[in-house]
């Protein structure tokens, strides 16, 4: 079995995948220069975790809002308006300072553990990856660590991307790993809502 075969059977047993398009950046990093997130994980606060502590905290609020809504729906709808506007000043900070937003779209096939890509370049095998992505579903930029297990041409390479790269995940901070995986199941149920519409 390749190394491409095995590592999607790997990915099927460990987490949903999705084909989606989203903005990726990448680049080749040494392995020795990351900062092990084991070191960092009181860090929660930063660019590429905001979302993830914002979507923690939106949990919690909500238990709460519902038992306003019931007892002052005036009030809840005032928490409401409060609510999209610290999300919108999220979203801006989220997005300042990224060049992902104007990073060209790319297919990817997508799970928690590892994401292929379209490239336009051809990645060695066992290359080491820093991969940013801006998930669409939270606005979130999420970063990620790992090696390149296989990299080829397409077989109609006719488009900026002509080239295929998988990327098996090796570092991530859970909080953005959380935040993958609700991304992937969303767009599932979209697509599978979409499928039946059709």
């Amino acid at each position: 079995m390749s190394e491409k075969n095995v590592f999607q059977v790997d990915e099927r047993r460990r987490f949903f995948r999705i084909d989606d398009e989203i903005n990726l950046f990448y680049k080749k990093v040494a392995p020795e220069s990351i900062k092990k997130y084991s070191e960092a994980s009181s860090e929660l606060l930063n660019n590429c975790s905001l979302a993830a502590a914002l979507d923690i905290l939106n949990q919690e609020a909500q238990i709460i809002f519902n038992r306003i809504e019931r007892n002052n729906s005036d009030i809840a709808d005032y928490l409401k308006v409060m609510d999209s506007k610290i999300n919108l000043v999220a979203r801006a900070v989220l997005m300042d300072g990224t060049d992902l937003i104007n990073e060209k779209a790319r297919n990817v096939s997508l799970s928690a553990s590892g994401v292929a890509f379209e490239c336009e370049e051809l990645i060695a095998e066992g290359e080491f990856l820093e991969i940013r992505l801006l998930l669409t579903s939270s606005m979130a930029v999420v970063v990620s660590y790992g090696n390149a297990v296989y990299s080829h041409k397409k077989p109609e390479a006719v488009s900026d991307f002509p080239y295929v790269v998988g990327v098996a995940f090796s570092e991530m901070k859970e909080q953005d790993r959380e935040l993958l995986i609700k991304h992937v199941v969303k767009r599932q149920m979209q697509q599978i809502r979409k499928h039946k519409e059709n």
